[in-house]
């Protein structure tokens, strides 16, 4: 018998999980009891987990390894049965969410900063998923976080470290460590929803692909997916191999820090399709030659092709979209005459929705798509979604978009990210805009007149939960739109996100550049919030 021992422990300030789990720096969560505190506080604010199954796994990122032992002792002293761990520590977030459905486990443990940087001075986090796969509901990770502000002791086992690297089962204590395959069980998955023989198909003729793994846990998915088992050639997936700092990378999928994929698609030898994911696997961004598919309209062309697909042949009962996200997929989804929810930013607004059988395809402008097979966004099946899509159409990425925009109009759309800013100033800003929102309707804007504006609320459709100031709208009459967010994601100050979306029915000026045609919409914006004088800033950080 393993003796359990209580360490007696003081609450940390600052434990509050955000849009999508807990995330500091490393430098943070390595000093002790700091993970110990967090995740003795989630097993506190659980109930009936005592010999059940808890999935465990993460991205690969600096300090992954020894937080898993730190966890593998907290789960067996607090009574786990059974820990199902990837191999070497590894497991996406949409692996680790088939892995809870498919094993019918208590929830999981999964360690990510997403797509925020990695390495000793990067970012490293810790989010809770439920029994269905998805991320903890809002009411779990408040009674989490209230735990952290209370707790007083953790429970730990002395057991020696776990050989994560070795697969079958170990013992922590009295509990059963079974170290799995991180892959085996998300291909199965991937091969039952899209049509595996079709891809080949295109794939052995002269269709060339490239996906950039941006050194993160997505590359041996890719590699034992993409080449192995679909025959792209061998280095068709690059940056495979995951490493703790991300090859110094910013394992953000999108134009600004996948540079050098976006240059690798343009010009007329460029590769047929690119595509790449994040730091835990959830995020895609899709390329074709000389195109950047905006995840908005990502989303909108797989709701409209969707019985395309093995999975979804019979059509969707539904879509979703997080609010800031354009509302291009609205537009498909009425012309399929099936609903569209529009829900707050974060996925776990999603799984209700999913669980209850009302949508079946969601997405997030913030590089984020996914459906009902797991209870997370998920970047390689997205990826898969669009080469069986280009294997059925047998046409370019870019001849499908732009025969999209021809048939539902294009939605201009781009993300201006302010970061690292003072976090009072950027309150400030939102408080401002929040008191001003209902007095907008009927001022002029951009060449436009203000249709009206408000701070988003939510009421979910399925169990009546709410959400309030998950962000501030403002919609003109010609149906552009503004949105302005203070992002949950971040760990440096706050991050203040401005969407800009501008819809144009013609196809004659839907070819334009995203950049021009809202420079104007964009400037007037600036204004409207006032972000130069609450922020002391002139431009954006990023713009995507």
């Amino acid at each position: 018998m393993t003796d359990i021992r209580t360490v007696a422990t003081r609450p940390i300030a600052g434990q509050r999980p955000g849009t999508s789990g807990l995330r500091k720096k490393v430098a943070e969560f390595s000093r002790s009891p700091y993970v110990e505190n967090f995740v003795q506080s989630i097993f506190d604010s659980l109930e009936g987990y005592a010999g059940k199954t808890l999935v465990l796994g993460g991205d690969g990122r600096f300090y992954n390894r020894e937080a898993i032992q730190i966890i593998l002792r907290l789960a067996a002293a607090n009574g786990f049965g059974r820990v199902l761990l990837g191999r070497a520590g590894i497991l996406s977030t949409p692996a680790a969410s088939n892995l809870i459905r498919q094993h019918a486990a208590f929830g999981g443990i999964i360690l990510s900063a997403s797509h925020n940087p990695g390495g000793p001075q990067g970012d490293f986090g810790i989010k809770y998923n439920v029994a269905n796969g998805g991320p903890a509901p809002e009411g779990v990770t408040e009674a989490i976080y209230k735990r952290t502000g209370l707790i007083d002791r953790y429970r730990t086992v002395d057991a020696p470290d776990i050989d994560i690297d070795r697969s079958g089962e170990q013992r922590c204590g009295e509990m059963v460590v079974e170290v799995v395959d991180p892959v085996a069980d998300y291909a199965r998955l991937m091969q039952g929803l899209f049509d595996f023989d079709r891809i080949r198909a295109l794939l052995r003729g002269r269709f060339r692909l490239r996906f950039d793994a941006m050194h993160a846990v997505t590359g041996p998915y890719a590699v034992e997916i993409l080449e192995r088992q679909l025959g792209a050639p061998s280095g068709s997936a690059i940056n495979a191999r995951p490493l703790t700092d991300f090859g110094g990378g910013h394992p953000d999928p999108n134009p600004v820090y996948a540079h050098e994929l976006v240059a690798a698609m343009r010009g007329p030898a460029a590769p047929d399709f690119g595509a790449a994911s994040d730091g835990d696997g959830d995020r895609n961004m899709i390329l074709g030659r000389d195109l950047f598919v905006t995840p908005s309209d990502s989303l909108a062309v797989l709701a409209a092709n969707a019985r395309s697909v093995p999975a979804f042949r019979d059509g969707l009962a539904g879509v979703a979209r997080s609010m800031p996200t354009s509302r291009a997929v609205d537009r498909v989804a009425a012309a399929l005459g099936i609903p569209c929810y529009e829900t707050p930013t974060g996925w776990k607004f999603f799984g209700n929705l999913l669980d209850a059988g009302k949508a079946t395809l969601c997405g997030e402008e913030s590089a984020g798509t996914g459906a009902n097979h797991v209870r997370e966004k998920d970047g390689l099946w997205a990826v898969l979604f669009w080469l069986n899509l280009l294997a059925v159409r047998g046409e370019a990425v870019t001849a499908i978009v732009r025969d999209h925009w021809r048939r539902f109009g294009r939605h201009y759309y781009a993300r201006h990210d302010f970061e690292g800013l003072e976090k009072g100033g950027a309150e400030r800003l939102m408080q401002s805009l929040r008191e001003r929102a209902g007095k907008l309707k009927g001022q002029g804007l951009a060449g436009g007149t203000i249709a009206g504006a408000d701070d988003f609320a939510y009421v979910d459709p399925v169990d009546g939960s709410t959400a309030s100031h998950q962000g501030i709208r403002v919609e003109l009459a010609d149906g552009s739109r503004l949105v302005y967010r203070l992002s949950g994601t971040g760990t440096d100050g706050a991050t203040l996100r401005l969407y800009i979306e501008r819809y144009e029915p013609d196809p004659a000026r839907q070819a334009g550049e995203s950049a021009v045609a809202l420079a104007g919409l964009a400037e007037a914006a600036y204004g409207l919030a006032d972000i130069a004088g609450h922020t002391g800033r002139q431009a954006p950080s990023v713009v995507t």
